[in-house]
C-alpha cells in the first residue's frame, strides 16, 4: 500500500519504504547505550557525537531520525520528565539546527512532546500509543506524524508474562481502538503510524507470528512500523552478542517488507537500505 505521512511541515513519501535511523541518548540503551556520551563519570551527552551520528545516518539512506532519552529494553527503570529533557532537547536541537531531516521523538512524556514539538521535531514515536495522561492532548495540538505501538505491560515487567486470547486479533484491535480514539479528536489519519511492538510484552514464537502475519495489520490502512533490529528475537535465534545481529536483522526486515512494512526502524542503515532496494525493485518487475 503507497501512503503519504504528514509530519509536521513535511510529507514523507512513503510510495517506497524508508529507514529510520536510531540515535539513543542513554546510558543504557540494549545496543547503543552510553555511545553518544561525553568523557567523564557523569552520563552526558557528547552533541558533536549526537551530530556526526545524525549525519553518518542520513549519509547512509535515513529520511527519519528518532531520537530517545529513555531506554524502553526489558526491565528498564523509568527516568524523570527532567533527566528526559536534559537528554533529548539538546539532541533534537542540534539536529534541526545543521540537517535538513525529519526527527522524530521516542517518549511517552507529554510534556517532553510538548518540548520536542517546540524544538522541531516532525514524529512522535510513542511505545505506550499516547496513553498517558495529557499526551493526548499535545498529539492534537500539534501537526506531527503519531506512531501508535502496541505493548502488553511496562518495560520494567513487560517480558515477565504474556496474556493473550488470540495474539494477532488482540494486537489488532488494540491498535484499532487507538485509531478511533484520534480519530473522534479530528486528527487526521495521514499523521498515523502503527506500530505492532516486536518485543514489548511478546515471547519470541509471538514476535515471529506477527512478522509471519504482518499482512494482516494493512488492514488498518495505515503505515506500518517495524522495529526490530538487533532485538533479542533476533539474537535468541542467531546466537549472537548485540552487535553482531546486523544480518539476522535485515533478514527479518525482508520478511516485514514482504508483508508490508513502510518504516524500518534500525541502528543499521546502510544494510537496511540495501535490502529496501532489493526488495523495492524485485516487488516493481
Amino acid at each position: 500500500m503507497k501512503f503519504s505521512l504528514s509530519a509536521g511541515e513535511r510529507k514523507i513519501d512513503l510510495s517506497s519504504p524508508v529507514c529510520m535511523g536510531i540515535i539513543n541518548v542513554t546510558p543504557d540503551s540494549f545496543s547503543d547505550g552510553s555511545e553518544l556520551a561525553s568523557k567523564g563519570s557523569q552520563f552526558s551527552i557528547d552533541l558533536d557525537r549526537v551530530l556526526f551520528k545524525a549525519e553518518s545516518l542520513i549519509a547512509e539512506g535515513a529520511t527519519i531520525i528518532d531520537v530517545g532519552g529513555e531506554s524502553t529494553r526489558p526491565s528498564a527503570s523509568p527516568i524523570s520528565d527532567e533527566e528526559e529533557l536534559q537528554r533529548v532537547i539538546p539532541a533534537i536541537e542540534v539536529i534541526k539546527n545543521n540537517l535538513d531531516v525529519c526527527i522524530s521523538v521516542d517518549t511517552s512524556s507529554p510534556i517532553v512532546m510538548s518540548e520536542a514539538i517546540s524544538a522541531g521535531v516532525g514524529l512522535i514515536n510513542d511505545v505506550r500509543a499516547f496513553s498517558k495522561l495529557g499526551a493526548l492532548e499535545v498529539a492534537i495540538k500539534s501537526n506531527a506524524a503519531l506512531c501508535l505501538m502496541h505493548m502488553q505491560g511496562q518495560p520494567m515487567n513487560m517480558q515477565e508474562s504474556f496474556q493473550y486470547t488470540d495474539l494477532l486479533s488482540d494486537v489488532f484491535n488494540f491498535l484499532k481502538d487507538r485509531i478511533k480514539a484520534f480519530s473522534k479528536t479530528g486528527i487526521l489519519e495521514s499523521r498515523l503510524v502503527i506500530d505492532p511492538g516486536f518485543g514489548f510484552g511478546k515471547s519470541l514464537e509471538h514476535n515471529y507470528q506477527i512478522l509471519k502475519h504482518l499482512s494482516v495489520f494493512e488492514g488498518l490502512n495505515l503505515p506500518i512500523l517495524v522495529g526490530i533490529s538487533r532485538k533479542s528475537m533476533i539474537g535468541d535465534v542467531v546466537g549472537h552478542p548485540v552487535k553482531e545481529r546486523v544480518y539476522g536483522s535485515v533478514a527479518a526486515t525482508v520478511l516485514a517488507l514482504n508483508n508490508g512494512a513502510s518504516i524500518i526502524r534500525t541502528h543499521d542503515v546502510a544494510a537496511t537500505m540495501d535490502a529496501i532496494r532489493v526488495h523495492s525493485i524485485y516487488q516493481r518487475v
